[in-house]
């Protein structure tokens, strides 16, 4: 935007401001320049500046919204103009917009005027300067009295030909009204473009007639002249999401658009209005001036924001000061300055040291919460003017027990072989069996969904890798997934959000020992993997098989198991992947997948990360093997726990060395071989001592779970 400074010296008295001073006021001030232009016009030298305003600052998109913000910088007074305080007798005819209550919601402000009798649209010399010092080509017809008002207030104004929309009616009356399109309507725009519209698309009409889409184009069929001598002005502020919305869906985006886009605002619509009609009243002095149709004017509420000391102090930290070892703050006084500079009505606590600010209808947007207030602040003081080091503190800062955990179970999976893996959290993925929680407004189909599993994308990940010509990757991931539970009762749809951890392994042969050949991973050596590393975590685990519907269609059905913690809750999954979706994939049916909830494992570190020493135990251990046939369905978990309760202290360890179902065990029941080791921190153990432990535990396990002792 080509900002004249002649023009603003009309606003706020900058003649004395060095050129350097000001560029760097508008630049701390977040206007940043991007060049400036020396024009001479007449024999004068006439600076242009060229700034680029942030997109949240739509009261900057104007001289006077630039000169004001100028004022504010400098703190000199703003100029109001002569002609606001004269009033124009207008014989008003009131009528509402809008047909439909809803629409409502789509504009702001509307107002229609009717101008007849014009005769002399020729711009004058000094408006034609003041379009040329802005960048803007000067045509001397009435487009240039319309991009004065657009350059001076902001406010794109649309015009139409008041003879030809009455010609078209047949009419001198006529009523506008804000309505929606019809589906496949046409609309041929001045642009000579053809555009079908919809009923998501809002027009402007005369009667039937249509006039314009609303706040984006009007119709070529309307359009005004040179020849023109009464028109009929719409002064009008729509919503900015409804245009954003209705550009997209036309891809079309006009200067006009772009303006409702950035949310102006309607406190100085009615005075752009005034000053259009003052200057087209200087060359047409019988100029009749009617208020055709008025809708509401509507002016945001204003948005007070409490404000405390402490925390300006907080966040901008201590200013720049001669004194040497004292830090220096601003002071209240000068925040309090700063305020009356911004025009802010505030009402300062001293006693507390709080400011209650009244935020205008012109900042409402850029300026909704207490940081906003201290960047304010900041502004105006001088970034460059706080000082850049950070504050030392002696406080360490502690790792929590979701960083210990997550340091712990990320350390031992690297140590296994596998690598950290990152996806995306939308997919599309319909292996997995539950009601996805959907996108409304997907870029894309392919990421549709939120995930609900992280194994679909490391399967993926597996089978993309293998398709590069590389080898099966080993990995795990970290990772939120989702969920939606309808209640029993009421039927409403909980979300709920979970981070898991998942991973994969297996497909590439391996040599277990030296002397053997490289083969695939076992069953036995997987599960054992993955127990291994739930050991870090020191809680007893049950191993079941899984019986679910969640993960059918990725893990085997004969070879997955559901894990839990002894008497508590599930951990998760683990298992094959099903051989089906491994030959639709075309991978390996090898491969072992693993996905547990992290949020379990981290209570369970919480409860269990206290490490116990223990002095080393210099005598020697008796080891002990006892085979048996139990019930299958007897978990080894209680097994183990009567043995260790009831083994006495001496009882140092047992470990399941063989599992076996098949010829000469009887169906539905399994044989066991545990190894027991017995050491004593206080003397050396005697064998016979231990054969009557064994003895008396051979009998609880006879009369808790009828076993059938094997020699």
């Amino acid at each position: 935007m080509q900002i004249s400074l002649k023009w603003v010296n009309e606003l706020v008295n900058i003649k004395k401001v060095n050129l350097d001073y000001l560029l760097e006021k508008l630049t701390l001030g977040g206007f940043e320049v991007e060049k400036v232009i020396e024009l001479e016009l007449n024999g004068e030298k006439i600076l242009i500046l060229d700034i680029s305003a942030t997109a949240n600052r739509s009261d900057s998109l104007s001289i006077k919204g630039i000169s004001k913000e100028i004022a504010i910088l400098l703190n000199k007074p703003y100029k109001k103009s002569k002609y606001l305080n004269e009033t124009l007798n207008w014989d008003e005819q009131f009528r509402d917009v809008i047909s439909n209550y809803k629409l409502k919601k789509s504009y702001l402000s509307f107002l229609a005027f009717t101008l007849e009798n014009l005769s002399d649209l020729n711009s004058p010399k000094w408006l034609k300067q003041k379009l040329f010092e802005s960048g803007v080509e000067p045509v001397n017809n009435f487009l240039d009295f319309q991009n004065y008002i657009l350059l001076e207030s902001g406010y794109p104004f649309e015009v139409y030909d008041l003879n030809k929309i009455r010609l078209k009616l047949n009419s001198k009356e006529f009523n506008l009204s804000l309505i929606k399109a019809k589906t496949n309507e046409k609309f041929i725009a001045n642009n000579n473009s053809i555009y079908n519209l919809n009923e998501s698309i809002l027009t402007l009409k005369a009667n039937n007639l249509n006039l314009s889409i609303a706040g984006i184009i009007p119709s070529k069929e309307f359009a005004y002249s040179d020849n023109s001598t009464s028109l009929l002005i719409e002064a009008s502020i729509f919503e900015a999401t409804s245009i954003r919305q209705q550009s997209r869906l036309l891809g079309l985006r006009t200067n006009r658009s772009s303006r409702y886009e950035k949310s102006i605002k309607s406190m100085g619509l009615l005075n752009s209005v005034y000053k259009l009609i003052k200057l087209l009243k200087v060359r047409n002095p019988n100029l009749i001036c009617k208020i055709h149709t008025k809708g509401q004017i509507f002016e945001e509420e204003s948005n007070i924001i409490i404000l405390e000391y402490r925390k300006i102090n907080d966040i901008l930290g201590p200013i720049k000061s001669s004194g040497l070892n004292e830090l220096v703050y601003i002071s209240p006084a000068l925040i309090s300055k700063y305020f009356d500079q911004l025009r802010f009505a505030y009402i300062f606590k001293p006693n507390q040291l709080i400011w209650e600010v009244t935020i205008p209808n012109s900042r409402i947007d850029d300026i909704s919460r207490p940081i906003d207030l201290i960047e304010e602040i900041a502004r105006l003081h001088g970034f460059n003017k706080f000082l850049t080091q950070l504050p030392f503190t002696r406080i360490a800062g502690i790792e929590d027990v979701s960083y210990r955990a997550k340091k712990k179970l990320t350390l031992s999976l690297l140590n296994s072989g596998l690598n950290e893996l990152i996806h995306y959290s939308l997919n599309n993925d319909s292996i997995i069996s539950n009601r996805p929680v959907e996108l409304i407004n997907p870029l894309v189909t392919e990421y549709s969904n939120l995930r609900a599993s992280l194994l679909p994308g490391i399967i993926k990940t597996v089978q993309e890798n293998l398709k590069q010509g590389n080898s099966y990757i080993e990995g795990f991931e970290y990772g939120h997934v989702f969920s939606k539970n309808i209640h029993l009762f009421n039927s409403r749809t909980k979300l709920q959000e979970q981070e898991y951890i998942s991973g994969v392994f297996g497909g590439n042969k391996i040599k277990t020992d030296w002397s053997e050949d490289s083969k695939q991973l076992e069953w036995a050596q997987a599960k054992w993997k993955i127990e291994r590393i739930l050991r870090q975590f020191r809680c007893l685990t049950v191993w079941e098989p899984y019986s679910g519907e969640f993960y059918k269609n990725i893990l085997h059905p004969t070879k997955a198991c559901e894990i839990s913690i002894y008497g508590g809750r599930k951990i998760g999954v683990f298992g094959q992947i099903h051989p089906i979706l491994a030959k639709k994939l075309n991978i390996s049916p090898d491969l072992y997948l693993f996905e547990l909830n992290f949020g379990v494992l981290k209570n369970s570190f919480k409860n269990n990360h206290v490490r116990k020493f223990t002095p080393y135990v210099s005598y020697p251990k008796i080891v002990k093997n006892i085979s048996f046939i139990v019930d299958c369905k007897v978990p080894y978990i209680e097994i183990r726990n009567l043995l260790i309760r009831n083994g006495t202290i001496w009882l140092t360890n047992v470990l399941l060395l063989d599992h076996y179902q098949g010829i000469s065990i009887p169906e539905n029941e399994v044989s066991l071989c545990l190894e027991l080791t017995f050491q004593s921190n206080k003397q050396t153990l005697q064998n016979k001592d231990v054969e009557e432990i064994i003895k008396n535990l051979l009998v609880l396990l006879i009369r808790r779970f009828n076993i059938l002792i094997r020699l």
